[in-house]
C-alpha cells in the first residue's frame, strides 16, 4: 500500500492532479496503477486521513475523491529527509527572493479562471477556520495557484521544489488568531494581484512572508538577513535618468 500512497503523492507533487481535481474513477486508477481496488481504497484512505485528498460520498459531480492539497506530507513520499537549522533560513531566504517576483508576474498574466482559484482556496480556509491544521494544509495551494497564474511552467515546478523544502522544515507553534490573519493576508495578496499593481503586490507579499519568518525567528532564535543586497535591489529610473544627464 506504501508504494501506492507514494505513487498518488507523487502524482499530485509533480503536478499531474492538482488541487480541485477529482481522482479518476476506483475501476480505473486501480487498473493504471496495478493494485486492487482495496489496496487503492487504503491508499485514498491514508491520504485522506493526512488532509491531501477529501472523499466525497453519494452521487453526481459533487462525490468522488478529490485533491484538496498539493503539499503531501514527506513522511507519504518515497524518498524524505529533513533540513539542518542553518538551511530553514536559507529556505526563507529563497521564498523572499522568488515569491513576490512571482506574485508580481501573476497580477500581469493571472486570467479571471485564475482568480477564481485562488479565491476558492481561500473559501475553503474560511470554512475550515476553527482547524488551524487544515488552514495551514492549503496555504501551498494558495502559493502554488499563483505560480499557476503566471502562465510559466518552469516558474511553476519552482514553486513546487520551494514549497517541498518548506515542508521539509520542522513544524512551528501555532499562534493566536492564525487562521485568521493566513486568511486575511490571503484575501489582501489577491486583491492585489486582481488589481494589478506591482507596488501593492510587493508591499502586500512582503508582510505575506514576514508571518513565518517571524514564527521561525522566535522559536530559533535566529534572525534573518533583512536587506536585501544591492544587486538584487530593483534598479531606479530616477537614478538612471540622472547618471545619464549631461
Amino acid at each position: 500500500m506504501r508504494d501506492v500512497v507514494a505513487q498518488l503523492s507523487e502524482a499530485i507533487q509533480g503536478g499531474e492532479l492538482r488541487f480541485g481535481d477529482r481522482l479518476p474513477a476506483e475501476r480505473t486508477l486501480a487498473a493504471e496503477l496495478d493494485v486492487s481496488r482495496t489496496t487503492l481504497r487504503k491508499a485514498i484512505r491514508q491520504l485522506a486521513e493526512a488532509g491531501v485528498l477529501q472523499i466525497r460520498s453519494g452521487a453526481g459531480r459533487r462525490s468522488g475523491t478529490i485533491v484538496r492539497s498539493e503539499l503531501v506530507p514527506t513522511e507519504l513520499l518515497r524518498s524524505t529527509s529533513s533540513l539542518p537549522l542553518g538551511e530553514i533560513s536559507g529556505v526563507l531566504q529563497a521564498r523572499r527572493l522568488l515569491e513576490p517576483r512571482v506574485a508580481q508576474l501573476a497580477g500581469f498574466a493571472a486570467t479571471a479562471d485564475d482568480l477564481a482559484e485562488l479565491e476558492q482556496v481561500i473559501e475553503l480556509q474560511r470554512g475550515a477556520i476553527e482547524d488551524i491544521d487544515q488552514v495551514r494544509r492549503l496555504d501551498p495551494s494558495f502559493h502554488l495557484a499563483i505560480a499557476r497564474a503566471t502562465h510559466n511552467e518552469t516558474v511553476v515546478m519552482l514553486m513546487q521544489a520551494l514549497l517541498q523544502r518548506l515542508d521539509l522544515t520542522r513544524a512551528v507553534a501555532v499562534e493566536e488568531d492564525e487562521a485568521e490573519r493566513t486568511i486575511e493576508i490571503h484575501e489582501r495578496t489577491l486583491a492585489a494581484i486582481a488589481g494589478r499593481d506591482p507596488y501593492r503586490i510587493e508591499v502586500t507579499m512582503d508582510e505575506h512572508l514576514r508571518i513565518l519568518e517571524r514564527t521561525w525567528q522566535l522559536e530559533s532564535g535566529h534572525t534573518l538577513p533583512r536587506q536585501v543586497p544591492d544587486f538584487l535591489q530593483p534598479s531606479d529610473e530616477d537614478a538612471v535618468d540622472e547618471t545619464s544627464a549631461p
